[in-house]
């Protein structure tokens, strides 16, 4: 073993170990130090301070977080892999005899996208197509939850970040041609120093035909193959920058923590790979397959072997390098893009690397990419690195990867608000038409337009409903198939800022309730955890508390999470937080597409109902904050809410739906402007509304509003169900909406009023 570049820890003090991790870029803790430097019995190399570094981070290690996720339901019948793996996978159904998977994997690139956010964003999609490529899947659609600060201020970071952002993740979802079919978007001031780029995306795969991301269980001696772009400097300690509170002073070196994106190479890798598959399987091999991601080679390497029971040996001599001369550590754990990592039999090597550099032709395609094999899986569980013919690392590789944990403390909060706010608001409503069009205009409600235009969401010829129609994204992936898949997510920081346990569990809610407005039937849940310092209590405890509410949601309504990430420190040096974040993404199933429903009013004279009893709570609404009320959340019944779900399923399967809308933002007078906004018709068809209570009209937690030609059947139907329904109006051949005051608005200028705040953004 090479000493040379040791870390020093044995005889020092807390303070000087501090220093020292310092200087060498370290996030380590002093004690984490000690008990790396205690079990290897000696100072650890200056790579295997950089491998635990990376390792051990938060974003890797899960180090406080992963032992309250076992909290969550993660089986049922739907699932076919949970989590554990690259991603999720769900069923979808069969066709021609064969079972096809739905893939799923929900990430986030939160700090890389505050930092530098076209990269960062961009990174994000990259490496979250890359999860559900290695499980052997085609990648078949993007989604992007995002959460900005104020954007008024023309020259402030936090608009160079929302736009930018937004460019990053179009340029790169457009370019590896991926539809970008769902996703939402909120602003608020604590968004500011922290934005929110969380990102999903799905997979199509037979279920014999999925890859695992493990080395198989006689891999012993088989070949470590690197796949893709060169290795550079960029993103060296992106896992522990992820990990860290982000400071302004630190500004180059984090920029420096951000990966490079090159989207145009990684359309020639998915492709390239999806050829391999197709080698491999008339091979009939088992091989392992792993999105090359946080830690860089060693976290990777690492992972796939220690996940298989193995060890590995690896040469980083072997490693295709962008320039000559890169520190053993930056090749090690440097997480530069468009890399993966195979593990394969000898008798396909040869093959699978001339695939990717002679028929792919990668090397043409980058500087000095390619596919190589720069290591071996070993029986000895030891994780080695060489580099310059010496070892610079050999440590057990199960305490490299095993599951290190922080026990921290927390409380259990109730929400300090408690009154519902119905008495404020209905003081304060004045004009219901005027606060109509003050909700239709207000941020996290206005049309989102101006920014997903700039995807494309129907590449490929797959989508059936793309997000410029409905909430929910639909796909049909199968070529002659009448199967589908929806996705939609869901995650209100308004509601987080109040009570993060209730808030977690209204974004399972909501997420369910936009699959199932679109005729889908949710089979299937991931999660995404952006929270505070888990060595804050409070924002530990907000973390726990919001687990505790997901895991109380999805039990509820009889879903398993599959697939997930926790993202922490998304806070600012000052110790302004973002907002609890729990952002969830719900994965629904159709047997036949044809029963999609869309969410526009389809013609004058149908009947509107509102599914859902509705309540009289508005904390957190769009209107609440646009009167400066402080209440409570509304408390949530799952079970009646899956009563609900099921039975408008069973309507729209009945044929008796027309359209609908799962009603969120805004409540149910936003939810019929923007069914009117999306009829086939517009302007053509207006509305007339019965509610006249400003509670009805713009309560916001859960249900539905549908339109129906036959209410008789709509009735008895939710009678059989005992479901809770409630007139609400009716459509008409005019082109305004009436409220039950007798004032009315043009659709046109209720249109112009939700359509222009984003304009000035986005264009």
């Amino acid at each position: 073993m090479r000493t040379l570049g040791s870390l020093p820890i044995a005889g020092c003090s807390d303070g000087e170990i501090r220093r020292l991790a310092q200087q060498h870029g370290l996030a380590l803790r002093a004690d984490e130090l000690r008990t790396i430097a205690d079990t290897l019995g000696r100072d650890p190399t200056v790579v295997e301070a950089h491998a635990f570094d990376a390792q051990w981070s938060e974003h890797c290690s899960y180090k406080s977080s992963r032992h309250h996720l076992k909290k969550l339901p993660t089986t049922g019948e739907s699932v076919i892999i949970g989590p554990g793996e690259d991603s999720g996978v769900v069923a979808l159904g069969e066709h021609n005899g064969e079972r096809y998977g739905i893939v799923v994997a929900h990430e986030s690139h939160n700090h890389p996208s505050q930092v530098v956010p076209f990269e960062g964003a961009a990174t994000g999609i990259g490496g979250i197509v890359r999860d559900v490529l290695c499980m052997g899947a085609e990648i078949i659609a993007v989604a992007d939850p995002l959460r900005f600060g104020r954007i008024d201020d023309t020259g402030s970071h936090q608009r160079y970040v929302a736009q930018s952002a937004v460019d990053g993740i179009s340029a790169y979802g457009n370019a590896i041609g991926v539809p970008n079919i769902a996703g939402d978007l909120y602003f608020d001031e604590r968004f500011d120093d922290n934005c929110l780029v969380n990102v999903v995306s799905l997979g199509l795969v037979k279920e014999p035909e999925i890859i695992h991301s493990h080395a198989p269980h006689d891999a012993a001696g088989w070949s470590i193959v690197l796949v893709g772009k060169a290795t550079d400097p960029s993103g060296f300690g992106g896992a522990s920058f992820s990990s860290v509170t982000l400071d302004a002073a630190d500004e180059a070196a984090n920029k420096g923590a951000v990966q490079v994106p090159d989207p145009f190479l990684k359309n020639v890798i998915i492709r390239a790979s999806y050829r391999v598959f197709a080698y491999l399987r008339e091979r009939g091999c088992t091989v392992g397959f792993k999105d090359l991601g946080a830690g860089g080679i060693m976290g990777c390497s690492a992972e796939i072997c220690s996940a298989g029971g193995f060890g590995a040996d690896i040469d980083l001599d072997r490693v295709n390098v962008a320039i000559p001369g890169l520190r053993p550590e930056v090749i090690a754990v440097g997480e530069t893009q468009e890399r993966l990592i195979w593990v394969l039999p000898p008798g396909v090597v040869d093959d699978v690397l001339r695939i990717y550099n002679d028929e792919f032709t990668l090397p043409l395609i980058a500087h000095n990419a390619r596919a190589v094999v720069i290591g071996t899986v070993t029986e000895a569980k030891r994780y080695v690195l060489h580099h310059g013919g010496e070892r610079v690392m050999d440590v057990d590789i199960d305490f490299l990867t095993g599951s290190i944990r922080d026990e921290l403390p927390f409380v259990h909060k109730a929400s300090t608000v408690t009154e519902s706010g119905a008495q404020a608001l209905g003081e304060r409503a004045g004009d219901l038409m005027n606060v109509f069009v003050d909700v239709l205009s207000h941020r996290d409600v206005c049309s989102r337009e101006p920014l997903y235009q700039r995807y494309d969401s129907v590449v490929r010829g797959r989508t059936v409903m793309p997000r410029s129609q409905g909430v929910a994204g639909v796909l049909a992936p199968i070529d002659d198939s009448v199967l589908a898949v929806a996705l939609a997510v869901a995650g209100n920081p308004r509601y987080g800022k109040i009570d993060a346990h209730h808030a977690a569990r209204h974004a399972v809610s909501f997420a369910c309730a936009q699959v199932v407005a679109a005729g889908a039937a949710p089979v299937g849940l991931t999660d995404c955890l952006n929270f505070g310092n888990p060595r804050n209590t409070d924002h530990y405890s907000e973390f726990v508390a919001a687990v505790e509410g997901l895991a109380h949601a999805a039990h509820g309504l009889h879903l398993p999470f599959v697939s997930g990430n926790v993202s922490l420190y998304n806070e600012s040096s000052s110790g302004t937080a973002v907002p609890a974040s729990a952002i969830v993404s719900c994965i629904g199933t159709m047997r036949n597409v044809e029963g999609v429903i869309t969410p526009g009013l389809k013609r004058a004279g149908s009947e509107l109902f509102r599914i859902g009893t509705g309540g009289s709570h508005v904390g957190g609404t769009v209107v609440a904050d646009l009167f400066g009320i402080d209440a409570a959340l509304a408390p949530i019944d799952e079970g009646r809410e899956r009563n609900d779900n099921a039975f408008l399923l069973a309507a729209i399967d009945r044929g008796l739906v027309r359209a609908a809308r799962a009603l969120g933002d805004g409540g149910l007078l936003a939810a019929l402007a923007q069914m009117a906004f999306a009829s086939p018709h517009f302007p053509n068809v207006g509305a007339v509304v019965t509610l006249a209570s400003p509670v009805a009209l713009f309560n916001e937690y859960g249900g539905y509003l549908v339109e129906t030609d036959d209410a008789r059947r709509l009735r008895d139907l939710a009678a059989e169900f005992e479901a809770g329904i409630t007139s609400v109006g009716r459509t008409t051949p005019s082109p305004t909406i009436v409220l039950a005051d007798g004032t009315e608005a043009s659709l046109d200028h209720l249109y112009r009023s939700w359509r222009a705040p984003l304009v000035e953004v986005y264009g």
